[in-house]
C-alpha cells in the first residue's frame, strides 16, 4: 500500500502558514508538478482558485515553481473546481490546478490537481510528485522559463458548457430557485446559468470578501437556505460548497435532499430513459435506504471508499456512468469527467420536468434510514481503528443495531478530526450508539 505524506482524500490541504501550506513547500510543489506533469506537447497548466484571501498569494508561489520548469500557465482566476477540469481537457493542457480547500473555512487552503484528461490524479502520480518534492528546488536556464497568460472569458466558456448539458427543448421558466453560493467560486457563474435557462433566481451568500467563504452557508450549513426557500415560497434551494463541486438541495417545504437522494433520483431517471450503464456507485457512507431502493429497481450498487476520486475509480472499474457521495459529490460521466454541483442539479431539474413532480415527491420515493454523523476533533488521530475498545465496538455493533445497520469510524482526509457514522432502522438506538462511540474515543 502506497503511503502518501501530503496528498490526502482530495489533494493537499491545511491551514495557510502551517505545513504543508507554506511558501517553501508550495514553491517545491509547483516545481515538482511542472517536472512530473508538464511533459506533453502543450507544456501548459491551467490554474484556478476559489475566493479565499490567501488564493492569490498561493497561486503566485505555486506558479513561480511551475514556470521555472519551462511549463507555461493559463490563469482563469476564480472559478469552480469542475471548470478547471473542463478547461484542462478542452485545451489539452498538461494538468489543471485548483487552489481551494473546498468546504473548509477561509484560514485553510489546498491544492487539487487534474491530469490532462480532466480527472483527478492517481495515487501513482501523486507518489511521483511527492518523491520529486524531496529533491532540492533549482532554476533552469532563465531563457527556458514558461510564460503566464490569462484565459479569455473563462466564465462564459464554463457557463456555456454547463448549459449544454441541459436539454435544449426544456427550460426552467416555471421555477423559482434560491441559490446559496457559499461566498465561493460559483458566485459569478451559477446564478447566470439558471437565469439564462429561464428560472427566477434568488441568490444568497454571493458577496465574497476573502474571509467569508463557507461561513454559515453553503452545502455544509443549509439552515439559512431552508428558511429562505420557505419564506420566498420557492420551488427549490441549491447549496454549493466553496469550490462548487458539491450540491445539497432543499425542497419547497424546507427539507434537505442530500447526495444519496440526488443519486437515487438521477439513477431512476437514467433507468427510465435506458441511459443507465452498469449500475450505480456509492460509498461506505451511502444510506442503507437508498441501497435498498436500488435493489428494488434492479439497479446494481457498488461501494467505494470515501472520496470522489475513489468513486470515479469504481465507476470506471464497473463500467458505470453514475456515482457519488452523500456529501453532494455527484459524478455523471456522460456529462463531465468529475463531480460538478451545477451540472448535477441541472439533471435533477430534468427529472422534475419529465416526471412533472416536485423535488419533495421525487426524494420521498425512498425511505432513508436514521443516520447520525459526528466529528470528534482530537490532537492524536492515529490508530483509532486499531484500538481494542473501538475494534470490539466495530465487530459487535449489529447485535445492538440489527442486520440492516452500518458503523464507520475513520480519520478525515480533509479536516483534523475523526468522523463517526452510524445508521440503522431505529433512530434511538442509532443516536445512542453514535454517542457511545464518540464518548469512548474522547476517553482514549
Amino acid at each position: 500500500m502506497t503511503f502518501l505524506q501530503y496528498f490526502k482524500t482530495d489533494g493537499i490541504r491545511g491551514k495557510v502558514g502551517d505545513n504543508p501550506m507554506t511558501l517553501n513547500f508550495l514553491l517545491n510543489l509547483g516545481w515538482s508538478i511542472g517536472t512530473v506533469l508538464g511533459k506533453n506537447k502543450s507544456k501548459k497548466i491551467i490554474i484556478g482558485r476559489d475566493t479565499r484571501i490567501s488564493g492569490n498569494m498561493l497561486q503566485s508561489i505555486l506558479e513561480f515553481g511551475i514556470l521555472s520548469t519551462g511549463v507555461s500557465t493559463l490563469l482563469v482566476d476564480c472559478m469552480p473546481t469542475s471548470a478547471i477540469a473542463y478547461f484542462t481537457k478542452f485545451f489539452n493542457a498538461s494538468a489543471g490546478i485548483v487552489i481551494s480547500a473546498s468546504h473548509n473555512l477561509f484560514y485553510d487552503n489546498g491544492i487539487k490537481i487534474f491530469y490532462k484528461n480532466g480527472i483527478k490524479l492517481t495515487k501513482k502520480i501523486e507518489c511521483n510528485i511527492e518523491n520529486h518534492i524531496k529533491n532540492n528546488f533549482f532554476y533552469s536556464n532563465v531563457s527556458n522559463f514558461g510564460c503566464s497568460k490569462n484565459m479569455i472569458d473563462p466564465e462564459n466558456k464554463y457557463i456555456n458548457f454547463c448549459k449544454n448539458t441541459f436539454p435544449k427543448n426544456l427550460n426552467l421558466s416555471y421555477f423559482t430557485i434560491v441559490i446559496d453560493c457559499a461566498n465561493g467560486s460559483t458566485y459569478n457563474v451559477a446564478p447566470k446559468i439558471f437565469q439564462d435557462l429561464g428560472a427566477k433566481v434568488i441568490v444568497m451568500s454571493n458577496t465574497p470578501n476573502g474571509v467569508n467563504i463557507n461561513e454559515n452557508s453553503g452545502s455544509t450549513n443549509i439552515i439559512k437556505l431552508k428558511k429562505m426557500v420557505v419564506l420566498k415560497q420557492a420551488d427549490i434551494g441549491l447549496a454549493f460548497d466553496g469550490d462548487g463541486d458539491r450540491i445539497i438541495m432543499v425542497d419547497h417545504l424546507g427539507n434537505q435532499v442530500d447526495g444519496d437522494q440526488i443519486i437515487y433520483i438521477l439513477a431512476k431517471e437514467y433507468l427510465k430513459n435506458k441511459k443507465l450503464e452498469g449500475g450505480v456507485v456509492g460509498t461506505l457512507m451511502t444510506n442503507i435506504g437508498v441501497i435498498l431502493g436500488f435493489k428494488k429497481l434492479g439497479i446494481p450498487f457498488y461501494t467505494s471508499h470515501i472520496g470522489d476520486r475513489n468513486v470515479y475509480k469504481k465507476i470506471k472499474e464497473k463500467k458505470c456512468i453514475l456515482g457519488g457521495e452523500q456529501s453532494g459529490h455527484i459524478i455523471l460521466l456522460d456529462k463531465h469527467s468529475t463531480g460538478d454541483g451545477i451540472i448535477a442539479s441541472l439533471q435533477v431539474f430534468v427529472s422534475m420536468i419529465n416526471n412533472n413532480m416536485s423535488l419533495y415527491h421525487l426524494a420521498n420515493q425512498i425511505k432513508l434510514f436514521p443516520q447520525i454523523i459526528l466529528n470528534i476533533y482530537l490532537k492524536n488521530l492515529e490508530n483509532i481503528n486499531k484500538n481494542i475498545k473501538i475494534k470490539k465496538i466495530l465487530n459487535q455493533y449489529k447485535k445492538f443495531l440489527g442486520e440492516n445497520s452500518c458503523v464507520l469510524v475513520r480519520k478525515s482526509g480533509t479536516e483534523p478530526c475523526i468522523r463517526i457514522m452510524v445508521q440503522g432502522e431505529n433512530y434511538t438506538k442509532v443516536y445512542k450508539f453514535a454517542h457511545y462511540i464518540a464518548d469512548t474515543i474522547k476517553l482514549l
